[in-house]
């Protein structure tokens, strides 16, 4: 039987008497995409702190590619293979979306000379944004900010990307070209992790939903079943997943339809 590529075991976290994580395990093969949902303030975002190396476990382990890195920092597990992306982008302003991706590709993934230029020009391939290369990344509208952090994450040349709500604020064209990229990057073999407000993005994509509430795991598994737990409509508060399941307007793409806004910027402790 094959290793999972990533492992999480038995893992908590608090902040005083705030609980992020409680006991939480769970595993990712290599290729697997797993979309997390869960109402704001969930610990969607911590999780990934905890699995990227930004935040160090109260208690509990992480394994990746069958080694223990839960004492090493973020740095560490990003040359290991584990990329991420943050809800709010925040490229290095006065350089230019090339400029950008080399630096994630020499200091995020170690990369020199030929190696990096060649990871960040595919990074730049892969988002679709090889016609903004030499433009300031301060100059970005909010779509391509997007691509450039997905980017960004992709020149570090991953086998496990964190995706965390890159679809949040796009339009629903939009995030259809998103949902075809994320495609895109799975079918290289890098397995993919989507935090995502917007349902509907991720029942296109992941053939496994977890539901993470109040630090802890309320479903997993197949995307369909999960989202008609109780448990899972419950934290919901039956808006979002009744959405999901009422199957409103789709594109060709899974993306939503015009009656389904994609929704604005959130944040998520």
């Amino acid at each position: 039987m094959t290793s999972p590529l990533l492992e999480v075991d038995n893992v908590t976290k608090r902040f005083g008497r705030v609980v992020i994580a409680e006991d939480l395990s769970f595993a990712v093969g290599s290729g697997e995409v797993v979309g997390i949902v869960g109402p704001n303030g969930a610990g969607k975002t911590s999780l990934f702190g905890l699995i990227s190396g930004d935040l160090a476990p109260g208690a509990g382990e992480v394994r990746f590619a069958g080694r223990a890195v839960t004492k090493l920092d973020a740095a560490a597990r990003c040359r290991l293979g584990i990329g991420r992306t943050y809800q709010v982008p925040r490229p290095f302003s006065d350089m230019t979306v090339f400029e950008n991706l080399l630096v994630a590709a020499q200091q995020g993934g170690g990369l020199r000379r030929r190696a990096s230029y060649a990871a960040a020009v595919g990074a730049l391939e892969r988002a679709g944004i090889s016609a903004h290369a030499n433009v300031p990344a301060e100059r970005l509208g909010l779509l391509q900010r997007k691509r450039l952090e997905l980017a960004r994450a992709l020149a570090t040349q991953p086998t496990l990307l964190l995706l965390d709500e890159v679809a949040g604020g796009l339009t629903d064209p939009e995030v259809a070209q998103l949902i075809e990229i994320v495609r895109g990057v799975n079918a290289d073999g890098i397995a993919v992790i989507w935090i995502e407000h917007v349902v509907r993005a991720l029942t296109a994509v992941v053939s496994r939903l977890i539901c993470l509430a109040g630090g802890t795991f309320v479903g997993d598994g197949e995307p369909a079943a999960v989202l008609a737990q109780p448990a899972v409509r419950a934290v919901f508060l039956g808006s979002e997943v009744t959405a999901a399941l009422a199957g409103g307007s789709l594109g060709a793409s899974g993306a939503p339809g015009r009656d389904e806004p994609a929704g604005a910027e959130r944040s998520d402790p």
